[in-house]
């Protein structure tokens, strides 16, 4: 059996999951190959065949992580990343944007990037979140009440929880305001969710579960 140089090897191999799209974002490529050029490991050579077609090639190192369950879970847990332009929390990857849309047209916009409205299930989830937001805009989130009776509901059918909840004092306070914003108020100073009108525009965050390979 022929030898190839690991370094040979590396980078046939990245050559061939960006050629089958399984990194998606060069950004993804670059962190992977940063850890991968900071490991520990100083094998000079790798067997396997030099002949062999790179999707082969993949096959074979996709192969030997799913028998090696234990070293696959090792690299989830450093081999993840965000598309560019996101930004990374947690498990999860979020996009800001300011371009004011409708409530249903930001959710369009998140689905359209495999995403969708943020789902905010703690109060460091909430503070990463308005970390990253302008003071003087206003972002819907992936919480509605359809039928305007009090059963708020996120989008991800992940259930409303009271005690994990962070509205503005008074609010919610109209049945017709369906939809929720995350913004900041020069008169208390602190972020909060208000209840709004599902038409209004406004800015909105996008979520997506973290890439991993």
């Amino acid at each position: 059996m022929q030898f190839i140089s690991y370094y040979t090897y590396r980078a046939q191999f990245f050559k061939s999951l960006i050629a089958h799209e399984v990194f998606s974002h060069h950004l993804c490529l670059i962190h992977v190959l940063r850890v991968m050029l900071s490991n520990s490991f100083h094998n000079p050579s790798y067997p396997l065949a030099s002949s062999l077609p790179l999707p082969s090639i993949t096959l074979k190192f996709l192969h030997y992580f799913q028998a090696h369950p234990i070293l696959l879970a090792i690299m989830r847990k450093v081999w993840s990343c965000c598309p560019k332009n996101w930004k990374s929390f947690s498990s999860s990857c979020y996009f800001f944007s300011t371009d004011a849309k409708s409530w249903n047209s930001s959710q369009e916009n998140c689905s359209r990037m495999e995403a969708h409205l943020v789902v905010i299930n703690s109060k460091e989830e909430q503070d990463f979140l308005t970390q990253n937001m302008d003071k003087t805009a206003a972002y819907f989130v992936g919480l509605s009440d359809p039928e305007g009776h009090g059963h708020w509901q996120w989008v991800d059918q992940t259930p409303y929880n009271q005690s994990a909840t962070f509205w503005h004092p008074g609010d919610p306070s109209h049945s017709e305001e369906r939809c929720v914003i995350v913004n900041h108020r020069p008169t208390s100073l602190k972020w909060g969710w208000n209840d709004i009108l599902c038409k209004n525009h406004q800015g909105s965050v996008c979520e997506m579960m973290n890439f991993y390979l």
